[in-house]
């Protein structure tokens, strides 16, 4: 995989417009699939709503987005009803997020967050576009990157370093089993994996986890078995290969890959 763009030289005054033209040609051109290995991914038509492109071997569907800054805490996206629809989608797609260096016309991160973890807790409903606006009171959303957890921002290259394909694809299947969930169980799964990510330590106690108590509470204001949920989604997490059970009441995260 080479991480400069081939052809520097595009049609487009506007260098958001270049940049674009840059990135979307660099991905259809080297990035693999990370859900089956396949070697390329292949594009859309233009103006298709949300996807950017397509795996032909198993159907997965991708959305870029690319800048030249790091990404934040949020990423400014599109039409916020589409964005909803697409959540209950079957053909939902994943998210490949792209910083560039402008000057040396390469890739300095890429990575890819996992369509199981775009549910609707991390779509934020921006306000309406003014009535003088062109598009007067459309409604746009952002993707809040804050609130989806490590395990699911998977890196392809890293501050100009690839990372092993070997590696992404571990990394990938490591959470699939989120796909099998409705979207309310996958959100509670996702809130306690976020927690598990504050604690900030391999090896932790189910009460560092009850300690996120009053704030899962907030989210979720109609459980009144807040206590007893964070064990059931512990317990599902250790079933499914996320988490060890160490001794009663310990727990410790399984490395990725």
């Amino acid at each position: 995989m080479k991480l400069g763009f081939e052809e520097p030289q595009t049609p487009y005054s506007s260098g958001s417009q270049s940049a674009r033209a840059w990135t979307e040609r660099w991905v259809r051109d080297w990035v693999y699939c990370p859900n089956c290995g396949s070697p390329k991914i292949n594009s859309f038509p233009n103006n298709k709503p949300v996807a950017d492109f397509f795996c032909e071997s198993c159907k997965e569907e991708y959305e870029l987005k690319s800048q030249k800054s790091i990404f934040g805490s949020k990423v400014l996206d599109g039409s916020f009803r589409t964005k909803c629809d697409r959540l209950a989608a079957d053909n939902n797609p994943n998210l490949f997020l792209l910083n560039y260096d402008r000057k040396a016309l390469s890739v300095l991160n890429l990575f890819v967050v996992p369509k199981h973890f775009l549910v609707r807790e991390i779509i934020e409903e921006r306000k309406p576009l003014a009535p003088t606006a062109r598009r007067a009171g459309w409604i746009g959303s952002n993707i809040l990157l804050n609130q989806i957890p490590q395990s699911g921002k998977i890196f392809i290259v890293r501050a100009g370093q690839l990372e092993s394909k070997e590696s992404v694809l571990s990394k990938w299947r490591h959470t699939l089993f989120l796909r099998d969930q409705e979207q309310e169980t996958r959100g509670w799964l996702i809130e306690v994996m976020k927690c598990v990510d504050t604690i900030g330590k391999r090896d932790f106690q189910i009460d560092d986890v009850y300690a996120f108590e009053n704030q899962l509470s907030r989210l979720y204001p109609d459980n009144r078995n807040v206590r007893p949920k964070i064990r059931q989604q512990l317990q599902f997490l250790r079933d499914r290969g996320y988490l060890d059970f160490v001794s009663r009441g310990y727990y410790r995260l399984r490395s990725e890959s």
